[in-house]
């Protein structure tokens, strides 16, 4: 194992294209500047993420992929790999990254594992293959979860000892996200219901077409974000009669300023945990109607609550079609958000505890 004044960690991603996990991990990074060293590894060589991080970091990006269905001849070159780069510490980022958790047993290298959360084939439940898979694979590993959610999931339905199972909430830069409105149109045009999300099929954001469609046309729809659905949701928006309604507007590298042309903030997906897209709305002041997944109804402020729902469009519609069409409701909801974001998920919290764990010392406050 390697053994430096400034620590070699070794980040495993399944992508590393723009996303929650890589975006904190850029934030963690370029906050620590120096005091680490960085290898990358995203197995499907997608590195857009790289852009959002500081050129002077001592970080490389190593091109390493994996064979489908191969396992066990994963692993053992996986393993080679671990040997030849003796980092001080491998931390592995969700199931995709499972197979170099593999082959760290027996040891090479300290070990952390980064959960965020589940696919869409983990949409209806944990598969028992990577349930048992996870219990024995991270049953000696240094595991850190950002919701209470996935911390229980870890501890009952994993098993994981409660001890080395970490909870670190997500924090962002809240000095970035202002709660003053911007137009985003004319004086007089109807309030702006926004998303920034990627576009794939656990972020169901059919789900908020369909709701949006069933509203009186008092709205627009804004959606940010790119991914494999982009067509799909561009053809449904059509076939649902939304024409101009409804705006694409594409992957944004700073969706900071996009959130204070927003009136009303959207999340629709069948699975999240705890999603930075909502911190990032409760710190623009905004009430946020969306489904009951994860942590989002304890990220938010209480005053939200009833704008919360299940997992269907009607509800969502009830929640959306009520915050749009009350400005004074929206006010009170998206200021009591601004004070939860800044009392719950302040960027400086993360640091420090991702700071103590990347260092391998003892975690500040952490479940």
């Amino acid at each position: 194992m390697a053994s430096a004044a400034r620590p070699l960690l070794l980040h495993v991603f399944a992508t590393f294209a723009v996303g929650g996990p890589q975006a904190r991990f850029a934030a963690l990074a370029n906050a620590f500047g120096g005091r680490y060293r960085h290898i990358v590894v995203a197995m499907d060589g997608n590195y857009a993420c790289a852009s959002r991080l500081a050129p002077d970091l001592d970080l490389r990006c190593e091109a390493i992929g994996a064979a489908k269905n191969a396992t066990f001849g994963n692993v053992r070159r996986f393993r080679r790999l671990l040997r030849d780069f003796a980092p001080d510490t491998l931390l592995t980022y969700n199931w995709g990254a499972i197979e170099w958790a593999m082959a760290n047993i027996p040891r090479v290298a300290r070990h952390v594992h980064v959960e965020d959360g589940f696919g869409p084939e983990e949409r209806a439940g944990q598969l028992r293959r990577r349930v048992l898979t996870r219990r024995v694979v991270l049953a000696r590993s240094t595991v850190v979860l950002p919701s209470r959610t996935l911390w229980r999931i870890a501890t009952t339905i994993w098993r994981l000892a409660p001890k080395r199972v970490h909870y670190i909430p997500n924090g962002i830069d809240l000095e970035r996200f202002s709660p003053a409105r911007a137009s985003l149109g004319p004086a007089d045009a109807p309030p702006v219901i926004g998303t920034v999300a990627a576009l794939r099929a656990e972020k169901n954001l059919p789900r908020l077409l369909r709701a949006f469609a069933a509203m009186a046309p008092t709205a627009r729809l804004v959606i940010a974000g790119d991914g494999p659905e982009r067509a799909a949701l561009e053809n449904l928006a059509q076939s649902l009669g939304l024409g101009e309604r409804v705006q694409f507007i594409g992957h944004i590298d700073d969706p900071a300023p996009l959130y204070a042309g927003f009136d009303v903030f959207a999340l629709s997906s069948d699975t999240e945990q705890m999603p930075l897209s909502v911190i990032e709305a409760m710190a623009s002041g905004l009430p946020v109607a969306a489904t009951d997944v994860g942590d989002v109804r304890a990220m938010l402020a209480e005053e939200n609550a009833p704008f919360i729902g299940p997992l269907d469009e009607a509800g969502l519609t009830r929640s959306l079609t009520s915050l749009v069409g009350d400005p004074a409701l929206r006010a009170r909801i998206g200021a009591a958000n601004r004070t939860k974001a800044g009392a719950a998920f302040d960027q400086a919290a993360m640091f420090r505890a991702y700071d103590a764990l990347w260092s391998n010392a003892p975690l500040p406050g952490a479940a």
